[in-house]
């Protein structure tokens, strides 16, 4: 909260690279909605990666650690007037923030009512917050998730919140080794999204226990931390980091079946020509393309299922079984 809320004031003040990774470039729609954010919003954003998922009109979306509410003012034109989008943050200062510009936005996107709200709170405890039991189609975060102790108790909740078939799309920081109990302890490395990144492999034993899907890879960048002193600090044991996005779907049982095939018929703003998926599946306007047993079920139980003809596979499907990269 302190260094969110008083020692950073702009994204410049970041000591290390980590926090300003970008995967991939932003699609159009998406930098053109940037453009109507206003600056102090902007630049009071500290995430890393892409976290504007596809197909978002009218759904209701949570963001897990909202901090400036950049990313909510983005979804806030994407999913139209019709939908909704909830920010919560522990930050006192990065609230207010957030909270200040609302008027500013609705005039700006022509929207008779706010479709965005602020809301003070932590991402381990959203109940405490009154966000209600599978009252959500989509969670996000932006490099957040590496910021509390519980990761366990994050991905818990909203799985608790997302609706049968919701998703959470989030991007955050891995380590490709377990952080020794120095760098866990150092207060400039864990505010800087380093000390509390996750060992990669956690995360997918963690998701299962939760009851989400196998995570699906959608984009990783090597992160370099660009500071002598901290680098010096993480040095034992080679320790690497990346900024990655993934995604993960509450599945429920009554979707699950064999593998299939899919044809996608583009008509999803933005992507008509083709959806990128994910780092394994890629699926073009009117091509068939067989998929394992859980795409099949992500895409039958997800708001993506009106996107797609699916039928069941006459063998197995060649595709890897949940999405590993």
């Amino acid at each position: 909260q302190d260094y969110y809320g008083r020692e950073l004031q702009k994204s410049e003040d970041l000591k290390t690279n980590a926090c300003v990774t970008s995967a991939r470039p932003l699609p159009k729609a998406v930098r053109d909605a940037l453009e109507h954010v206003h600056e102090e919003v902007v630049a009071r954003y500290y995430g890393c990666g892409l976290v504007i998922p596809e197909c978002l009109a009218s759904c209701r979306i949570l963001d897990l650690g909202s901090g400036s509410g950049r990313d909510c003012y983005l979804l806030s034109q994407l999913v139209g007037e019709q939908g909704h989008v909830t920010g919560i943050d522990m930050t006192e200062g990065q609230v207010e923030v957030a909270k200040k510009h609302i008027a500013y936005h609705m005039d700006k996107f022509g929207y008779q009512k706010p479709n965005v709200e602020f809301i003070q709170g932590y991402i381990e405890k959203l109940g405490d917050a009154g966000l209600a039991d599978e009252s959500y189609d989509i969670v996000i975060s932006n490099c957040v998730i590496n910021l509390t102790p519980d990761k366990r108790a994050v991905l818990q909740e909203a799985y608790r919140v997302l609706k049968p078939g919701g998703e959470m799309y989030f991007s955050d920081v891995y380590a490709s080794q377990r952080l020794s109990e120095t760098t866990w302890k150092h207060r400039v490395l864990w505010g800087e999204c380093l000390a509390g990144a996750l060992y990669w492999r956690d995360l997918y034993s963690i998701a299962e226990e939760v009851g989400f899907s196998p995570p699906c890879l959608v984009t990783a960048s090597p992160i370099t931390i660009g500071n002598k002193e901290l680098e010096g600090i993480i040095g034992e044991g080679n320790c690497r980091f990346v900024s990655a996005t993934f995604r993960l779907f509450k599945v429920p049982e009554s979707s699950r079946a064999g593998p299939g095939q899919v044809i996608y018929n583009g008509g999803i703003v933005g992507h008509e020509r083709e959806l990128v998926f994910d780092a394994n599946y890629t699926f073009k306007e009117g091509e068939v393309v067989d998929v394992d047993a859980e795409m099949a079920a992500i895409l039958r139980s997800s708001r993506f299922a009106d996107e797609f003809l699916i039928r069941a596979s006459k063998a197995d499907a060649a595709a890897p079984q949940g999405c590993d990269c």
